[in-house]
């Protein structure tokens, strides 16, 4: 009797052949939940664009609008607020229509990142450019602005939910995930550095002593600083196709466990689904106040230290430490949330700003200060950026422990999670540009009133640590401790078993019949 698969008389063992194929069938299954480097790479890269965007819109498009564009204050917060708003509506709505698509010998998410592309390269390059007309310049900020986030949705929210194909392993998620907010954060920076140094030579104000040629310098001034935009987005498209080339080349997505996906469901079947998952709902709530918090911070960051701190000619750089902080710190914000669990990690890291948030206000404007406490307020940048995506995989785990027998609606969490957080934040930057307007802010003008300056202080300090306050008071009653998500991963693991143990099954019998 051969137990080796043949012996010197020719004759062959029929279980060790099946035995053979049965390990063959783990191997290719572990394989498949194991990532590679490489992989985890190019899926990071993916991610890239929507940070860099996101910084530059976010870092400039404020001042860009009142100072270049040369927008009234009133109008550059319609276009802020409409802007955000429709950004926020199009994410359930797109993640509503990425649950209903089919699968395709590209994907799910893939088909809709590799379409929008162009339009989103396309439309943020216009928003970008001054108009040669001056009636009408706020309808054409609003439909480019509107349709660059629009397509910019359209690929974010796939690549998003992309994060539950990747691999149905928790660990892989979380080693991708991690990977992903690191290049997310240096997406940031390079998107900072980008529009911060090309611009940065062209921020100087013109003299202010009465001269007969003070006009024709402003005018030469502004058309320099249009030029500057121009080639900053210019770069930052070409960027922008690149990296969605590598996500698309370098990442296979796969199917989701080999189920059969539960029977389609209206929006208001999708809303509901997910708005009744109480651990999703504490953590939507929680980061919407922390983001908030962040998110005012940048928007008015620029003109706080334009116009507060009077660094003018440094401000860009200011934001360059800022970034590159928080990018260094990714890879100890993941040893952090490993080794003492996630719910840990959100508490300190949200904290961390507070002091330097306070400190940045109420000390005497000092370059050199200003430089030690951007370094320190990155530490928690990157906390803000890493938590939130590290911690939704956890909610939809939970779901499916849950809920076993739904499957296929992972983009609609991850998308309703965006509609909450830009929509507020859309609410929050047009009321504080509007603020600006009250306190006096003259369009266009080097110096600014003293109220200006006051305002600025109390949108990037006092507003955002309130604030953070509320935001963690509610993570606290957040439930899914580490306790909680081990035992969802094994669970999910069982579960996931029993569909390759069934497919194991069928395998065998096949096997069996053919021997």
């Amino acid at each position: 009797f051969c137990v080796c698969g043949g012996c010197e008389s020719g004759c062959t063992d029929p279980l060790a052949d099946i035995i053979k194929r049965l390990q063959v069938i783990g191997c290719a299954k572990d394989q498949r939940n194991r990532l590679s480097v490489w992989n985890k790479l190019c899926y990071a890269i993916g991610g890239a664009p929507y940070q860099i965007t996101g910084s530059a819109l976010g870092f400039f498009l404020q001042i860009y609008l009142l100072d270049v564009a040369q927008l009234d204050p009133s109008h550059a917060s319609i276009i802020l607020f409409v802007g955000r708003a429709w950004d926020a509506v199009t994410d359930p709505t797109v993640g509503f229509l990425v649950s209903r698509s089919r699968w395709t010998r590209f994907g799910r998410m893939m088909p809709w990142i590799l379409l929008s592309t162009p339009f989103a390269v396309l439309t943020y390059f216009l928003i970008w450019y001054v108009p040669p007309f001056q009636q009408g310049k706020i309808i054409w900020y609003l439909i480019f602005y509107c349709l660059f986030q629009s397509m910019q949705t359209c690929f974010h929210v796939p690549y998003s939910a992309l994060t539950m194909f990747i691999s149905n392993d928790q660990k892989e998620r979380d080693s991708a995930t991690a990977y992903r907010m690191m290049v997310e954060v240096l997406g940031t920076v390079l998107g900072t550095a980008i529009q911060g140094q090309i611009i940065g030579g062209g921020q100087d104000c013109p003299t202010d002593e009465p001269d007969v040629n003070d006009s024709r310098n402003s005018t030469k001034i502004n058309t320099s600083r249009k030029q500057a935009y121009l080639i900053a987005s210019g770069v930052i498209c070409i960027i922008y196709v690149l990296c969605a080339a590598v996500l698309f080349f370098g990442v296979k997505e796969q199917k989701d466990n080999g189920r059969k996906r539960s029977q389609l469901l209206t929006f208001r079947q999708g809303l509901w689904l997910v708005m009744s998952h109480g651990p999703y709902i504490k953590l939507v709530i929680g980061f919407l106040f922390t983001s908030l918090a962040f998110m005012l911070l940048e928007g008015n960051f620029a003109l706080f230290i334009t116009y507060s701190l009077g660094h003018r000619k440094d401000f860009q750089n200011i934001l360059l430490v800022i970034m590159l902080s928080g990018t260094l710190t990714i890879p100890w914000w993941q040893w952090f949330l490993t080794k003492f669990g996630k719910k840990m990690a959100v508490y300190f890291g949200m904290t961390w700003a507070i002091p330097f948030m306070i400190l940045i206000v109420c000390i005497k404007s000092h370059l050199i200060i200003s430089y030690l406490v951007s370094v320190a307020a990155g530490v928690s940048v990157a906390a803000a950026f890493l938590l939130p995506w590290s911690m939704l995989p956890d909610v939809v785990d939970d779901f499916k422990v849950r809920n076993p027998d739904i499957h296929g609606h992972e983009a609609l969490f991850y998308s309703f999670y965006v509609f909450f957080i830009k929509f507020a934040s859309g609410v929050s930057l047009g009321i504080s540009t509007l603020s600006l307007k009250f306190a006096g802010y003259e369009t266009g003008s080097c110096l600014q009133p003293e109220a200006v300056s006051l305002t600025l202080k109390v949108l990037v300090s006092p507003v955002p640590v309130v604030l953070i306050a509320v935001g963690l008071l509610i993570l606290r009653t957040y439930p899914i401790d580490e306790d909680r998500r081990q035992g969802n991963r094994k669970l999910l693991q069982e579960m996931l078993d029993s569909v390759t143990d069934s497919d194991t099954d069928s395998e065998t019998s096949a096997l069996g019949s053919s021997v």
